[in-house]
């Protein structure tokens, strides 16, 4: 019983995720209440809001899956050190086209994206789950001032890569076309990562001022 009960659940969750998402990238995020949200799911408002406290956590549940990745990635590791784990995940997701890396050029992706980074509530949202990510990290990472500075940082790395794919996604150019010089930026990314960015060189900005 308690199996069917875990199946039902998860069943009727992915339905009502399902349906938001379905209304959110049709007529945005403010155009769509709970209301409609829960008609559409065949499920009663007060239902939903068992599943998701809050509007904005219709949205933010997409990501939850990937809340804790890079901090299994670094227990998971097994003899690798973190930094290789997480570059050869990265690299991995590339290749998958994984929209976390911002290389996903479908079309509801780059809306549903383009959606939570233009609503003021979602991107404050999406910063409390980065928030709880990046605690999970400095975790995994072992704890304390090191761990959570290396946390951040492998963060930041990851949304600059993200963010820089998606920019030129939406200027028009295919996953595929962007692949080659995603994968170099990945690379370029880590490796700075790795020897800091005093090695960036005398010319550039970040030199000692």
């Amino acid at each position: 019983m308690t199996g069917l009960r875990e199946r039902q659940r998860v069943r009727i969750q992915q339905a009502i995720q399902d349906a938001a998402t379905r209304l959110f990238l049709a007529s945005g995020f403010d155009a769509v209440s709970v209301n409609e949200i829960a008609a559409a799911a065949e499920v009663s408002k007060r239902t939903l809001f068992k599943y998701f406290p809050s509007k904005e956590d219709l949205v933010i549940g997409a990501f939850s899956d990937h809340r804790d990745e890079l901090a299994r990635v670094v227990l998971e590791r097994g003899d690798a050190a973190p930094l290789d784990a997480l570059e050869r995940h990265f690299r991995a997701g590339l290749a998958g086209r994984d929209p976390v890396t911002g290389l996903d050029d479908r079309p509801p992706t780059l809306t549903f994206v383009a959606m939570v980074l233009s609503t003021p509530s979602l991107q404050a949202r999406l910063l409390l789950y980065q928030t709880r990510a990046e605690q999970a990290l400095t975790a995994a990472l072992g704890g304390g001032a090191s761990a959570r500075l290396a946390a951040y940082q492998i963060f930041a790395a990851h949304r600059a890569l993200a963010d820089e794919n998606r920019h030129h996604l939406t200027a028009g150019m295919s996953a595929d076309e962007r692949y080659p010089a995603a994968a170099e930026a990945a690379g370029h990314a880590f490796h700075l990562l790795r020897h800091g960015l005093g090695r960036l060189g005398a010319a550039s900005q970040w030199g000692s001022e």
